[in-house]
């Protein structure tokens, strides 16, 4: 059997082929599995668990008949939707994890996480990074009808585009002293993350290794762990 890990898949109305793959994904692959887990960025936005739009429902629906089959499934918070909550882990059977977990992946210890906050050198977006995560500023949101939050949600996309199109892209990506310092902290071998869309499978030093999850923009990407191996695969777009 396999463990199956994605991440950044950023769903949005304005991508209705990667929504479509998703769904195919959780009926074919995902059904099969041992376990599944989602490293973050599920959505483009998540405004909170009280938002009525019809594509988190649909993704919600998809989810719980997931679980209700018995694949346990779980879901550590991306920087788009932070702000998932226990109302949507109730309605879709998900298991939250806290920001950094260690699990025992068929006997190695393995730590997993979103990866934004290994990207300590992208100084502008660490800031606006712990003013989303503190909690007096998130019910402050959460309080605001549907549409304001929208027109935030929005716009914050907007600044998040400007901001990467106007920085070097190379402290965007994770700082070796930050990963080296989470490798540490966790006393494992083996990391799995996101966020920084640039798959690959890193040998480290020490017999450390470090594998990035794709995102979902030109193909889907996943990766596959079992026993043996683990294997990052692409799932072809239907455009």
């Amino acid at each position: 059997m396999t463990t199956l890990f994605i991440s950044d898949l950023h769903l949005d109305d304005s991508r209705p082929a990667v929504t479509a793959l998703f769904m195919a994904w959780l009926h074919e692959a995902a059904a099969r599995a041992d376990a599944v887990y989602i490293l973050g960025d599920l959505f483009e936005a998540y405004i909170g668990d009280d938002d009525d739009a019809a594509l988190i429902a649909t993704v919600g629906d998809a989810l719980r008949l997931l679980t209700d089959s018995g694949v346990p499934a779980y879901f550590v918070h991306g920087n788009r939707d932070f702000l998932v909550g226990p109302r949507f882990a109730t309605r879709t059977g998900l298991r939250l994890l806290p920001d950094t977990s260690v699990v025992d992946l068929y006997g190695t210890p393995t730590l997993l996480l979103h990866g934004d906050t290994l990207c300590v050198a992208d100084i502008a977006y660490q800031r606006v990074r712990v003013q989303l995560r503190d909690l007096a500023w998130q019910q402050q949101f959460l309080a605001q009808p549907l549409a304001a939050r929208r027109t935030f949600a929005a716009q914050a996309r907007a600044d998040s585009a400007k901001h990467t199109g106007s920085t070097d892209v190379s402290i965007m990506d994770v700082t070796p002293a930050a990963v080296d310092d989470a490798f540490a902290d966790a006393g494992v071998q083996r990391m799995i993350h996101g966020h920084t869309h640039r798959p690959a499978v890193h040998s480290l030093s020490a017999g450390r290794q470090r594998i990035v999850l794709g995102d979902w923009y030109e193909q889907g990407s996943v990766l596959r762990v079992d026993a043996d191996q683990s294997v990052l695969t692409t799932l072809p777009l239907s455009i």
